[in-house]
């Protein structure tokens, strides 16, 4: 049986099937993108729900493997040579999961680095971007009476949705025909802006007809909608 006792997150989140991806995480648009990735790629896996509402994540046991005390991590016990590898940061694992199978990032060079740039403009921009608007729109930011920093992400929002836009246009995906990891990066966070976020109205959403068609296309793959609810918050 895999022996997984190197690391401390194991005993707080037991692994029923060790020999398995072990993902530690929370369906948040950060936490599904390595659950869309695994359903994607057919890995066995297992789930275990780290609340992040119960500050679950900056446990001792969480952090001995994401010093960041942030969603998602994961181990693979079948890592590079057979030995098992922790691994923080959605988008180091998002690139993990594709270098491991050979899928969801195209084969050819130039256009592999073309995919993880747009990996990275995920993590640099949109993410950070879209959660301040969340903060600031929906959470305990609403209540500040200085509304400039609530109008400086909504800018930016739709600055940043308008380089999508652009992208897009006759594109099925970010990489033409190839539904790749930059993608799933960012699926969860447009998902996320027009409806938990409640912002479709304030950035102007609907005047991105191309992002929105990808949106459609995107959350009608099957392992993407398994993907969303996973792990279950219980």
């Amino acid at each position: 049986m895999t022996d997984l006792s190197a690391f401390p997150i194991a005993t707080r989140w037991p692994a029923s099937h060790p020999d398995r991806i072990q993902l530690y995480s929370f369906p948040t648009p950060n936490g599904v993108k390595v659950s869309i990735a695994l359903e994607e790629l057919g890995l066995p896996y297992e789930a275990h729900a780290v609340n992040i509402g119960r500050k679950e994540s900056w446990t001792p046991e969480f952090l001995s493997l994401n010093p960041n005390g942030k969603i998602p991590a994961m181990i693979d016990p079948d890592g590079p040579g057979g030995r098992p590898i922790g691994l923080f940061e959605s988008g180091a694992i998002l690139l993990y999961l594709s270098d491991k199978t050979g899928k969801l990032v195209p084969a050819d060079p130039v256009r592999r680095y073309e995919t993880i740039q747009w990996v990275f403009f995920q993590m640099a921009s949109i993410g950070p971007i879209f959660g301040q608007i969340g903060f600031f729109h929906k959470f305990a930011g609403r209540e500040i009476a200085d509304k400039r920093p609530l109008g400086r992400y909504r800018d930016e929002s739709r600055r940043l949705i308008g380089v999508l836009e652009t992208r897009l246009k006759g594109r099925s995906w970010i990489m033409d025909d190839d539904y790749t990891i930059a993608d799933i990066s960012m699926l969860g966070w447009v998902r996320n802006l027009i409806g938990f976020y409640e912002a479709r109205e304030l950035v102007g959403f609907d005047d991105f007809r191309h992002v929105a068609a990808w949106l459609e296309r995107g959350l009608a793959r099957p392992a993407v909608q398994k993907g969303l609810s996973i792990p279950a918050r219980g």
